[in-house]
């Protein structure tokens, strides 16, 4: 028997089905709220949950707030209240499953394929940036990549692909012939940054964690935004920052505009000016110079979320709902 689920403040109600969670439920009914990597990790899905039992799934602990619970590892036992940050009905066919044609695979590091894939003829991908799409393996496990290219570009999506040991998809990538078909579904994610906002705004990054901030900043900028933008890329080393030029287009096109590199190679570091160190580092040293009451979006690995996550409580004082982060979870897709 299906258990409903009732938005505090509203007269929305869906079914969730046994087993099944509280997001997943929400997403089926043709309701979306904030989200992103769906395996207890990035926090952004943490709501109130009122009434009733539940089972609680595996989550982190540092990314659940205070009387809060994560939408997605809470699968109700009975009847539920949810208060969500924010929550949206999905248009109809907003969600799309398509034959994407590989355009163009070039290598922008030794371990960073850029994957260029071309929509059927006379369709356009409907996206928001910063959200991600999913490919479908040959045996069905799917795996989750940021779109890196912005919404205005919806003739096609660009993927930035790590070259991971062992990784099912990346794995395949080396091969990818111009003409190959890849099955997709998209989009998925929701980052909850408002693109009209006008306060500052600290993107922080570390790897193939760029993607998705490249396709916010390249909205931005097509956008003629003022609003005061700060970028941290970390890396390794120089080759890390495999499309630093880029960067050069958000300084001409951002008037109000600050980039940092952090890379962990003392040497390299040296010779590119840039800071030594990791980015939650760079977040704490740069934090009085940093401008205050806007948001900071945080793209990566779990451990460098975390730790910029920290940074930015401890030496900005920003308050936990300002921090949105999109976890680079490895793994079939949530």
């Amino acid at each position: 028997m299906s258990h409903q689920i009732r938005i505090v403040g509203s007269d929305v109600c869906f079914g969730c089905e046994p087993g099944e969670t509280i997001l997943d439920a929400a997403l089926k009914a043709g309701i979306e709220m904030p989200y992103s990597c769906r395996k207890g990790v990035c926090g952004n899905c943490a709501a109130r949950v009122e009434g009733g039992d539940f089972e609680r799934g595996t989550v982190s602990a540092e990314a659940t707030p205070p009387g809060q619970e994560l939408l997605c590892q809470c699968r109700p036992r009975a009847d539920l209240a949810i208060a969500p940050s924010s929550w949206r009905r999905l248009e109809p066919g907003a969600r799309k499953r398509l034959q994407l044609k590989v355009y163009r695979n070039t290598l922008a590091a030794p371990d960073v394929s850029l994957l260029q894939l071309r929509l059927p003829a006379g369709q356009r991908a409907k996206f928001r940036a910063g959200q991600y799409l999913q490919v479908q393996l040959p045996d069905g496990e799917r795996r989750s990549y940021s779109m890196a290219n912005p919404p205005h570009e919806s003739d096609g999506v660009q993927l930035h692909v790590r070259h991971v040991a062992g990784g099912r998809f990346s794995a395949l990538v080396a091969d990818l012939q111009p003409g190959d078909l890849l099955d997709v579904e998209l989009p998925f994610g929701q980052v909850d940054l408002d693109p009209e906002a006008g306060g500052p705004l600290l993107c922080v990054c570390g790897g193939t964690g760029f993607a998705p901030v490249k396709s916010l900043l390249d909205d931005l900028a097509k956008r003629k935004s003022a609003r005061s933008v700060t970028l941290i890329w970390g890396a390794r080393d120089r080759a890390g920052l495999y499309l630093l030029e880029h960067t050069a287009k958000w300084a001409r096109a951002l008037p109000n505009w600050r980039f940092v590199a952090a890379l962990e190679d003392g040497a390299e570091a040296k010779a590119l000016g840039a800071f030594h160190g990791r980015v939650d580092a760079a977040v704490r040293a740069l934090a009085s110079e940093l401008p205050r009451g806007g948001e900071v979006y945080c793209c990566g690995a779990p451990p460098m979320v975390s730790a910029v996550r920290a940074a930015c409580v401890d030496a900005m004082q920003l308050p936990a709902e300002r921090f949105h982060a999109d976890i680079f979870v490895p793994g079939p897709a949530g």
